[in-house]
């Protein structure tokens, strides 16, 4: 079944629309596999797109265009995700994360306690030396150490789990996983980075959504922009704020 009619729009103006991404669904493809992308769902609803952004060099020589994505969501984080519709306001955009100009929320189950009500855990990501899928902010990692830091708030604590929104400064593949994994409370049902814990909350995936983007317009204007919780973070959400 296609996931790209649970495409929901959130924000939309002659430059740029912020969709409301679904779970399951990969932003755009890495040229390996064919499998349905949100570059397919903005090819469809906005054609004029097609050759904005920076192509993508394929291995096998060829070039793949990812029209006006400027950033991106693993495959199983559902929310809010920002696509341009010119060159631009591609180009604008792509400066204001460079500049760290974007501040994104996160609202993310993670396992055990989380004592702190707020703080932040400034630590370098590497590669893995143990898997060349997973990226690393303990000791042991490899390649170049790049400079992460994420910022945190704890919104409830449950029984085996705590509720918190990360706010990450820094943009980091994987940065939120990795950052929680490095302090011994990885993310609820993350199978790459805690794959020997047993999901919580009948989570069947990540739990971690894009809460919220705020940002300027290129008319100068600030805008939040909130993606509401899909289902199962809706029943975790209230599940882990029942009184224990």
């Amino acid at each position: 079944m296609s996931l790209l009619k649970d495409i929901t729009i959130l924000y939309e103006d002659k430059n740029m629309v912020v969709i409301n991404k679904p779970s399951g669904l990969i932003v755009h493809p890495d040229g390996k596999r064919e499998e349905e992308s949100v570059v397919d769902w903005v090819l469809k609803h906005y054609p004029k797109a097609e050759k904005v952004g920076e192509p993508l060099l394929l291995s096998n020589g060829g070039v793949m265009y990812r029209p006006g994505i400027v950033h991106r969501l693993d495959k199983e984080t559902s929310g809010a995700l920002l696509v341009a519709k010119n060159q631009d306001t591609y180009l604008y955009l792509k400066q204001l994360f460079q500049d760290r100009d974007i501040a994104k929320q996160y609202h993310v189950f993670v396992y055990g306690t989380v004592k702190l009500d707020r703080g932040n855990i400034d630590r370098p990501i590497g590669k893995s030396k143990s898997d060349f899928r997973r990226w690393s902010a303990q000791r042991g990692a490899r390649g170049e150490m790049r400079e992460s830091i994420t910022d945190f708030t704890v919104l409830t604590r449950g029984k085996d789990a705590t509720f918190l929104e990360a706010r990450p400064r820094t943009g980091r593949t994987h940065q939120i996983r990795v950052h929680f994994k490095a302090i011994n409370h990885p993310v609820v049902a993350d199978q790459l980075y805690a794959p020997n814990h047993a999901p919580l909350f009948g989570f069947k995936r990540l739990a971690l959504h894009a809460y919220a983007v705020e940002f300027k317009t290129l008319e100068g204007e600030t805008m939040k922009i909130v993606a509401p919780y899909p289902k199962d973070f809706q029943k975790a959400v209230k599940e882990i704020e029942k009184p224990q």
